[in-house]
């Protein structure tokens, strides 16, 4: 019976030892933005998180919030979050797929300019090349509208970093 007991129990123990583990194809990592000028102030904060499939395929969230004043002229705040899928076909070069949406309120101090908010998409598709952790490239928003972007181009510069 003892003999017995100590197999089953090395079998599961085999077992669960084997199966992966959610949390180790977890990565974490995100943005944090400071921007200040004479009469200028924006901070953004923007964590996210990636699973990853295997070496190639990966898909994330991420949240963010960005308040942004400019004295005697408006403040602005935008929340939201995003889906990300990437795809590395080679190690050192990653792919992506990027969907935001973002609720933006912007508040003017001058009566010429309406008060608004509004939900805002953006669809980026991008290349990087990745060295460990970190993937420097570039990404174009195939949804930018030049009135209501929050972003001052379609094509944007990206650093990522996942731990």
């Amino acid at each position: 019976m003892f003999t017995l007991f100590c197999g089953v129990a090395s079998a599961q123990l085999t077992v669960k030892e084997s199966s992966p583990n959610f949390w180790q194809n977890v990565r974490f990592g995100g943005g944090l933005g400071l921007s200040t000028g004479s009469g200028y102030f924006s901070a953004t904060v923007a964590p996210s998180a990636i699973y990853e499939f295997n070496s190639m395929f990966g898909l994330g969230v991420g949240l963010s919030g960005t308040y942004t004043k400019r004295k005697d002229f408006y403040k602005s705040t935008v929340f939201g979050g995003s889906l990300i899928g990437l795809f590395s076909p080679i190690r050192e070069l990653q792919l992506s797929a990027e969907f935001e949406e973002f609720f933006v309120t912007r508040n003017f101090d001058n009566p010429v300019f309406e008060d608004d908010e509004y939900w805002h998409p953006a669809l980026f598709l991008g290349a990087g090349f990745r060295t460990q952790n970190v993937t420097m490239g570039v990404r174009y928003n195939l949804l930018y509208d030049d009135d209501k972007s929050i972003y001052a181009n379609a094509w944007m510069p990206f650093v990522r970093v996942y731990f």
